[in-house]
């Protein structure tokens, strides 16, 4: 009877032990199979991302091709038409008319290249991040009474193309949303390489946003631009933060680099 009693505990507890190993087993299966599972759904929604941006992008060099090899084509020849009429033969007001309509041809045509070129980001590609975001930036804010700062890391080198693009991009909108928003006096843009990480801030006065502002607004439908740089920042994986404060506004972006 005692055997009988013993190896009949025995017999339970393995039993017991078995069942227990089979639910671990089971739950570490679904465990992976739900990792598994999030990693699919992470990189199907990453490429969705990436899609729109690239779809995206190839709208804006849609875009400007257009407006340099058509749009630029015809406001040249309406200029060249304008030169080959002589002012001597008009009164004085046409004169006057004459000028003034000239003058404007010639702001549109500065304005549709400018448009032409931070739309195709060419001198991106020829001479990198900081110089192209130098140039947008004094381009924007040139002829406006905003006092612009800039000190850029020079130990930043050029990057995977595509990563320059989508942070050039990043910052285009993000100085584009301050002026329209902000009505900043003064913005000053920094940058800086720690290591594989570069850390771009920009910090201005006015109206700004903090981080649940932004995280609110960016799934609605009038923070389609706001939801644009978090989907780049997605594909960069990095980070965005917004600091709202009484004297200055902020806002960091942190971007993992290629460590070569």
């Amino acid at each position: 009877m005692p055997f009988l009693f013993t190896a009949g505990l025995i017999a339970v507890l393995l039993l017991v032990i078995s069942f227990l190993i089979i639910t671990f087993l089971n739950q570490r299966k679904k465990w992976q199979l739900y990792h598994e599972m999030g990693k699919m759904k992470e990189q199907q929604q990453n490429q969705l991302i990436e899609a729109a941006v690239r779809s995206e992008e190839g709208e804006r060099h849609r875009i400007a091709e257009t407006l340099h090899d058509e749009v630029g084509a015809i406001l040249s020849s309406v200029k060249l038409h304008f030169s080959n009429i002589n002012p001597v033969q008009l009164d004085e007001r046409s004169q006057s008319l004459h000028e003034k309509s000239k003058s404007l041809l010639d702001e549109g045509i500065q304005k549709v290249r400018a448009i032409s070129h931070n739309l195709h980001s060419t001198l991106l590609k020829e001479f990198g991040l900081n110089e192209a975001i130098r140039n947008f930036l004094t381009k924007i804010l040139q002829g406006t009474l905003i006092k612009l700062e800039m000190n850029l890391d020079n130990n930043y080198d050029i990057q995977n193309q595509q990563t320059d693009l989508a942070i050039y991009r990043i910052v285009q909108e993000l100085i584009n949303n301050t002026l329209k928003h902000a009505k900043p006096t003064h913005i000053r843009v920094d940058s800086i390489v720690k290591g594989t990480t570069l850390e771009l801030v920009i910090i201005f006065d006015g109206a700004g946003l903090s981080q649940q502002e932004f995280e609110e607004l960016r799934y609605r439908p009038e923070g389609l631009g706001l939801k644009n740089i978090q989907n780049r920042i997605i594909l960069l994986k990095g980070d965005i933060q917004y600091a709202k404060n009484r004297d200055h506004n902020s806002i960091l972006l942190t971007i993992p680099i290629n460590p070569e």
